[in-house]
């Protein structure tokens, strides 16, 4: 699915039926899920049907579009899936009961309950009997391009900043893009918290720590929001609004993160046609009390999902590789040499080499990614072949060898 995203200024009545359509989903979807707790062994069917018994019980469920209620039963499923997969797999610690939503921000639609203007294609009008009515899409990516039977989900969602729409399009992201030149290039990446990574190549990428150089102004702005909040009152307008404030700060930071480690993956992409990466296990990592907020800040597991989406869309290969011992293991000869995550620099007393350590380890997990090629690699589509790219690995391997020893 590729999806296109436009900003949109509702007036204040479309906002109140875009609010009322939101939590019409969202009660649906926790009826549904207490539907399946009070009959437990119910499967997909009778909990369609029990939104069918829901549109005819409650009127304010039958204005809402019958597939927006579909897609409301559908998040109920696929919570219900994923904790019956945790359960299969033996996941640890929790295994991600379905809980009931108490804040949706958004409302899906299908392929009916919306029109797009079929002449201008800026705006769209939502028909159902909410009442939202026709709104102006704004932004620079053109739908005109794409057939409205590409359009699979429309989607209205509330962000901290305003009201976004969503249109999830049914496309090949390999085919909105050129094939690139092959560069006969591969490198291994390392992430870290001195650096965001350090490659085989010697280059270094410093960590911007957008949540560390903005800490100082969330907490003054959730003192002032902490000010404002009456226990067991209704709030005020001023507390809705240092809510707001607080609110949209977070979504800066989280859209300066993302958009760092976009660029940072499609320079990657762009310029290698192997990269191996270590295969983290971030949410247990996250668990150190004492490297949980660096650890987050720094976007590894986003930088991984952009990673392989460029990968697939560019057509270039992708290796997670096991991360253990790639610190200790000198990329030279092999040797394991011990050392604190205080030292920074790796020396082999075995065979003198000197690098920086996370240097060593992006050499070590390169040699683990050119040994996996033809194996399981790691792709944004899953399992692929192997990657006609054995002569250019064969002399990245060769140029690597020889100047490891001058690093």
């Amino acid at each position: 699915m590729f999806v296109l995203e436009y900003k949109v200024n509702p007036k204040p009545h479309q906002i109140e039926a875009i609010e009322e359509a939101i939590r019409t989903t969202q009660f649906v979807r926790n009826k549904t899920l207490r539907f399946w707790m009070d009959n437990r062994g119910v499967g997909k069917t009778e909990l369609f049907r029990y939104n069918t018994q829901l549109r005819s019980e409650f009127e304010f469920v039958q204005d809402l579009n019958s597939h927006a209620c579909q897609t409301a039963v559908e998040r109920t499923l696929r919570a219900i899936t994923r904790f019956y997969d945790n359960c299969k797999k033996q996941v640890k610690g929790s295994k991600g009961y379905p809980r009931f939503k108490k804040n949706t921000r958004s409302v899906e639609y299908k392929t009916s309950g919306w029109k797009l203007d079929l002449q201008t294609k800026k705006h769209i009008t939502f028909t159902d009997k909410k009442g939202i009515g026709r709104l102006k899409l704004v932004g620079s990516r053109d739908i005109q391009y794409y057939q409205p039977e590409q359009i699979k989900r429309v989607r209205i969602v509330r962000k901290a900043d305003g009201y976004y729409v969503q249109f999830a399009i049914k496309l090949d992201p390999r085919d909105t893009v050129k094939p690139l030149t092959p560069t006969q290039q591969a490198v291994g990446i390392d992430v870290g918290l001195k650096y965001f990574l350090a490659d085989s190549q010697g280059n270094i990428e410093p960590i911007p720590q957008f949540y560390r150089k903005t800490e100082k102004q969330l907490n003054r702005l959730n003192r002032q929001k902490s000010k404002k909040f009456r226990k067991g009152k209704p709030q005020s307008n001023n507390y809705r609004k240092a809510r707001v404030r607080y609110a949209r700060k977070h979504l800066r930071v989280s859209r300066q993160r993302e958009e760092f480690v976009k660029r940072v993956a499609l320079r990657l992409i762009q310029s290698n046609d192997l990269v191996a990466y270590e295969d983290l296990n971030v949410k247990g990592m996250v668990r150190n009390r004492c490297l949980a907020k660096s650890i987050s800040d720094a976007g590894w597991s986003l930088f991984r999902q952009w990673l392989e989406y460029f990968g697939d869309k560019y057509g270039k290969v992708t290796i997670a590789v096991p991360p253990h011992n790639t610190s200790q293991n000198c990329s030279n000869c092999g040797e394991k040499v011990q050392k604190s995550l205080s030292t920074r620099t790796h020396v082999c007393p075995h065979c003198g080499f000197v690098a920086d350590r996370d240097v060593n380890a992006a050499l070590n997990i390169l040699q683990l990614g050119l040994s996996r090629v033809g194996r399981t690699q790691t792709h944004a589509s899953g399992e692929i072949s192997s990657y006609p790219v054995g002569e250019i690995l064969l002399s990245n391997e060769a140029s690597m060898n020889e100047e490891s020893p001058t690093l």
